[in-house]
């Protein structure tokens, strides 16, 4: 049943149109020859003629940034969708060179460490990450803030990383990467265009598909294909409500807590009292409690009146796990309790947390948010990185792990 599903949304997928397109001088409206010119997030990328102009024969239809490149200019980038009949774009590219008698100012390098802070957490610490390499460090400049305590990283042009693992050379452009201490949150956005690596030979070609089904299997992308079309449970995912507020056992440790002062500053305090104090100062001032029951598709997914448009839509926090798949095995912290249960859960379970910045996300059937930072990511996605990238064109060639039947294993929702 899961294998059809996916056979199924490629069956969709292969509704294509054809982009076409060319990419200007802004300042002059002169041709730019040879210009890179991709569609974010995917493995199409071509090169323009003598002309600038380009073609994307066959292109999924779907919502695409068009994004063109040139030595010397600022990304031109431009939203598109495809749908049957044929579209066409310009792209006009501004000049970055610097004007006569102009000083450039060449960056001071970068520290070591701020640099192996970015690169750890951009790249990621699973399996496949360690098999990732940035190979042009010296396009990066990471600076770090004293004062707000927060790390940021550019890159000139891109940044490029081969993955070995998943035979994917992905260049980042346009990265904008930032990492807070303080509260330990790690963002970083930008245009990411996927190159296929050719295999050395049939082993690595055959290595490079499985841990690409891997690396998709239990994924967000997987998870927003399979809210897109309705197979939440076919496919392996259990969403359940997490409701997070304040914790009334933190106000009244509070309220005791100076008490407790007031009665010490008078002589008063008892050891018992002391200890006790003790205890109390352990509650968290925020709790989380989780909904037993699995969420029907309705309170999670939102489809426009025309049907052209299909939202994530839910308030609070989203517990997702994925059954069938084991956690990479650097993921060192323990899955979060599932909720109540007459039978244990499966064993190969990977548990995730999700927010929606605003209420709603509007999704595509490749799995891909339309805004990227209208979703939040926690637990098990949160760890998946750059390792783990895949671009929004893959579409599964394997079956993936038979489906669970969570009724029977695990008395969910009973």
């Amino acid at each position: 049943m899961l294998f059809c599903g996916l056979l199924g949304w490629a069956s969709a997928a292969q509704a294509q149109g054809k982009l076409t397109g060319v990419a200007l001088d802004s300042a002059t409206n002169e041709p730019l020859s040879f210009a890179s010119v991709f569609l974010a997030n995917t493995t199409l990328g071509v090169t323009t003629t003598e002309k600038g102009e380009f073609t994307f024969p066959k292109v999924p239809t779907g919502t695409y940034d068009v994004v063109a490149s040139y030595v010397g200019y600022r990304l031109a980038k431009q939203s598109v969708t495809i749908g049957r009949e044929p579209q066409q774009v310009t792209l006009k590219l501004a000049s970055t060179g610097n004007q006569l008698g102009e000083v450039v100012v060449k960056p001071a390098p970068n520290k070591p460490e701020e640099y192996e802070t970015f690169s750890r957490l951009f790249i990621g610490a699973s399996t496949f990450s360690d098999q990732c390499r940035i190979s042009n460090p010296d396009n990066v400049r990471v600076l770090y803030d004293d004062s707000t305590k927060e790390l940021t990283a550019r890159a000139k042009e891109f940044v490029q990383v081969d993955n070995e693992a998943l035979g994917y050379r992905l260049k980042y452009y346009g990265l904008e990467f930032g990492y807070n201490k303080a509260d330990g949150t790690i963002s970083y956005y930008g245009e990411p265009v996927f190159e296929e690596m050719k295999p050395r030979d049939e082993k690595q070609r055959q290595l490079w598909a499985a841990n690409r089904l891997t690396a998709y299997t239990g994924s967000f992308m997987h998870f927003l294909r399979s809210v897109y079309t309705n197979r939440l449970t076919a496919e392996n995912f259990l969403v359940q409500q997490v409701r997070v507020g304040p914790n009334p056992r933190y106000e009244a440790a509070q309220t005791k807590q100076r008490l407790l002062k007031e009665r010490r500053a008078n002589g008063g305090a008892t050891r018992a009292e002391r200890d006790s104090v003790l205890k109390w100062s352990r509650e968290a001032p925020i709790t989380a409690a989780l909904s037993t029951a699995p969420m029907p598709i309705d309170s999670i997914r939102r489809m426009s009146l025309d049907g052209k448009h299909t939202y994530l839509s839910f308030t609070g926090d989203l517990q997702v796990a994925y059954f069938g798949e084991a956690p990479d095995p650097r993921y060192k912290k323990a899955m979060s309790p599932l909720g109540a249960s007459k039978k244990p859960y499966p064993a190969k379970r990977q548990v995730s947390r999700v927010r929606l910045s605003d209420g709603e996300a509007e999704i595509q059937a490749n799995g891909s948010p339309m805004n990227p930072l209208d979703v939040l990511l926690g637990e098990y996605w949160g760890f998946e990185k750059i390792g783990e990238f895949m671009p929004f064109d893959y579409v599964p060639t394997d079956a993936p792990p038979a489906p669970v039947n969570l009724k029977e294993s695990t008395g969910a929702g009973r």
